[in-house]
């Protein structure tokens, strides 16, 4: 492997890396604070994929749709906090685990009646659908660089709003002992309310980043759901630094073992999550 198809593979490993962190941090965050094992999370990653063909569709703007779905994505993650989650934060995981695959079910026939069952694609905005030329044969998409540089704001941003704001403080305290939290005045409904909105948002929002390099069809949440759990358990649950410097393990790995050894390709993600789990048991960062 040559240095312009090496810089290449970083490049893609890097940018898968942070598209699953932001999948993940919403899917540690909701484990690691309120308890909630959710198993629906791939299910707004496919969801946002949809709502970018849908709303390129309507308004012909990648951009203005990834703010709208941001919006609808924060809204309904509060409904659903509001109307189903907080009802299941004392029950036992099995019921939260069946509530969580029923909700699979739902938005998974409801996407159906909507969207219908077809594969879609979403175009690629004209500003950003060109390439970055690394030799005379060899060049770089744009929208992907777009992509990383998106979800690297994105990532700083849910650092600042975790420890750099009075919101952030309450998140941690709830998080480290909800009922001491509780005792001192701070409003866990809402904290929680928080959490889980920001969580499904980022998750949309990563499925309409990604829904032009990847298609749009059914079911396209499932095998990303797999990869953010792999990812929370070797960053550490609850830990979205952890979750960070997993995401960018598992990118790198996934890429460079297609490449190299694409044989095994499939396994060496789970052969990474064995040996961090045999020397850390508790992941890589603790909460």
């Amino acid at each position: 492997m040559d240095l312009a198809n090496f810089l290449i593979q970083l490049l893609n490993g890097v940018q898968y890396g942070l598209l699953l962190f932001m999948l993940a941090a919403g899917l540690t965050l909701i484990f690691g604070i309120m308890g909630v094992v959710n198993l629906a999370h791939g299910s707004f990653y496919m969801l946002g994929a949809y709502l970018a063909w849908w709303l390129v569709g309507a308004i012909d703007s990648l951009l203005l749709a990834i703010v709208l779905g941001a919006v609808l994505a924060f809204a309904l993650g509060w409904l659903l906090e509001w109307a189903l989650f907080r009802h299941f934060y004392h029950r036992d995981h099995l019921d939260q685990v069946l509530l969580t695959f029923g909700l699979i079910y739902l938005f998974e026939e409801s996407r159906s009646l909507l969207w219908g069952d077809d594969v879609h694609a979403v175009p690629v905005p004209p500003l950003l659908d060109g390439s970055i030329a690394l030799t005379d044969t060899l060049a770089y998409p744009v929208y992907r660089l777009f992509m990383m540089g998106l979800c690297v704001l994105l990532a700083l941003g849910l650092y600042a709003l975790i420890a750099r704001t009075r919101l952030g403080m309450k998140i941690r305290a709830g998080a480290f002992n909800r009922d001491m939290a509780e005792a001192l005045g701070v409003n866990i409904r809402l904290v929680h309310g928080v959490v889980f909105a920001v969580g499904v948002a980022l998750a949309v929002v990563a499925g309409m980043i990604a829904a032009p390099i990847s298609s749009v069809y059914p079911n396209m949440g499932a095998p990303v759901l797999i990869m953010c759990f792999v990812v929370v358990v070797i960053g550490g649950i609850g830990s979205v630094r952890g979750a960070f410097v997993a995401a960018l393990m598992v990118g790198l790995v996934d890429t460079f073992g297609k490449v190299l050894v694409p044989q095994i390709a499939s396994m060496l993600i789970y052969m990474l999550m064995a040996a961090v789990l045999l020397y850390r048991p508790e992941g890589l960062f603790k909460q």
